[in-house]
């Protein structure tokens, strides 16, 4: 069973929205911060950039280049988070990871298959 699963990426224009789910079935993605990180298609390696975090009622954080546009939120009854993305760019284009920040900086770190959003101007 796959431990955490990304969907909802599509092919969409400029200025569009989409919405991102992302389903965690072990106790430490539920008990911690999940968030969210895209791996551009220029990134070297398997860099992926954080997007944003949450962590129960706390105020999300939010990287500076989806401030505004981008909104994470969480359903812990489902063991689910989302990311809402609004006026998006094609710099948004990449493949979307959830993952929580308390691991993802583990070089053996597990990560989903993640789910490609590619944004046309």
């Amino acid at each position: 069973q796959a431990q955490l699963v990304e969907s909802g990426g599509d092919s969409v224009q400029a200025g569009e929205s989409l919405t991102l789910s992302c389903v965690y079935s072990t106790p430490i993605y539920k008990m911690n911060a999940m968030g969210w990180y895209r791996r551009a298609p220029q990134a070297p390696g398997r860099q992926r950039d954080f997007l944003a975090s949450i962590l129960g009622n706390l105020r999300p954080t939010y990287a500076e280049s989806i401030k505004g546009r981008f909104t994470i939120s969480r359903d812990n009854t489902k063991h689910a988070i989302y990311l809402h993305m609004t006026n998006l760019k094609p710099e948004d284009t990449g493949v979307y990871y959830c993952n929580s920040p308390v691991l993802v900086d583990d070089a053996n770190a597990y990560w989903g298959q993640g789910t490609q959003v590619t944004v046309s101007s």
